[in-house]
């Protein structure tokens, strides 16, 4: 089908990925026929939209199940259940060779830049392999595109005859970025890309995601922990706790009227740096539920201030309290604050 300005319209307005009723799950124990018995509940019937263009952000704390969500979105593990729509295609039930010609649409950033790095291969062959695999390019194409490629993550192209171990872990990362850009994907999934990095070199390695993104019209799926970091970059936040999504709101809305007991307390423990601003910290009392032993209803009651003996009992439903704002608690309009 020919492109028209219609069709890209369409495009334009449909989200880019779409997650429905996702759910995956990881066997812990066996029996003695070697069939599992427990199991670790890692995402549970997680649903949410990414439009093109933006940077839709996972927040949570650890173990919560938002970096086995990107896996999934990505396709490096497969879902047990629902549905995940890329670029208009589904793409959850494709096998590993269906997936491959997908592969260079999604792209990926590490934690650790080291770890994703090859020691033993030089910078401008780390960026070209992406190139390699994907594309026709001659070597001497592949060249010139790893070395522009340096220089557009603010590395100089003479860089490109080192190997990963000379470099700092703010400039691995940026190889890492120069790495993913090669292959011009629309999804880039960043999987904690600043939380080995010192605070300023954060700052730094943000503002080029953020150039990156408005100079090659790039979709970001950006996973962290650091409310901090999330506010500076995102445009849409989805709160993770125990495998579910327990609220979803753009940026502004979660950050300025955050709906969910569990988004409030996580916000009043961000410091505000301001040491004459007083600031009432929340304490979430008892420990953090197993994965591998959800509790019934609400997942979040056994911690929550707000949980009556109908949160015990009964999942909450999805709400809706504004655009693009949902919050799943039985209790919206109340505050624990």
């Amino acid at each position: 089908m020919p492109e028209t300005a219609e069709n890209r319209a369409s495009a334009a307005e449909r989200p880019l990925v779409s997650v429905k009723h996702l759910s995956k799950r990881f066997p812990v124990s066996k029996n003695f026929f070697g069939r599992p018995t427990k199991f670790v509940y890692a995402v549970n019937d997680v649903s949410f939209d990414i439009m093109p263009g933006e940077t839709f952000s996972i927040v949570g704390e650890s173990g919560c199940g938002k970096s086995t969500t990107s896996r999934l979105i990505n396709r490096l593990i497969a879902p047990d259940e629902g549905e995940i729509w890329f670029d208009g295609t589904d793409i959850s039930k494709l096998s590993a060779k269906e997936v491959q010609p997908l592969r260079a649409k999604m792209q990926m950033v590490f934690q650790d830049p080291y770890g994703s790095l090859n020691p033993r291969m030089k910078v401008q062959d780390l960026i070209a392999e992406p190139l390699l695999v994907h594309t026709k390019m001659s070597a001497g194409e592949r060249l010139k595109r790893a070395l522009d490629l340096l220089e557009v993550v603010g590395l100089s192209r003479a860089y490109g005859e080192r190997y990963p171990h000379e470099f700092s872990g703010g400039q691995r990362q940026r190889i890492g970025i120069a790495r993913a850009l090669s292959v011009n994907p629309k999804l880039i999934i960043a999987d904690e890309p600043v939380s080995a990095l010192d605070v300023s070199i954060q700052a730094q390695v943000l503002n080029l995601l953020r150039d990156l993104q408005e100079e090659y019209n790039l979709t970001y799926l950006f996973i962290s922990h650091d409310l901090a970091v999330v506010e500076m970059i995102s445009d849409v936040v989805a709160v993770m706790y125990l495998g579910h999504i327990v609220e979803i709101a753009p940026n502004e809305e979660l950050y300025g009227n955050p709906r969910h007991p569990y988004t409030q307390a996580l916000l009043s423990a961000v410091p505000v740096p301001d040491p004459d601003l007083k600031k009432e910290h929340v304490l979430l009392e008892g420990d953090l539920p197993s994965p591998s032993n959800i509790p019934s209803g609400c997942p979040f009651h056994t911690r929550c201030p707000l949980a009556t003996e109908k949160c015990s009992h009964e999942q909450p439903p999805v709400t809706m309290v504004g655009e693009r704002h949902m919050v799943q608690c039985h209790y919206p309009d109340k505050s624990i604050a």
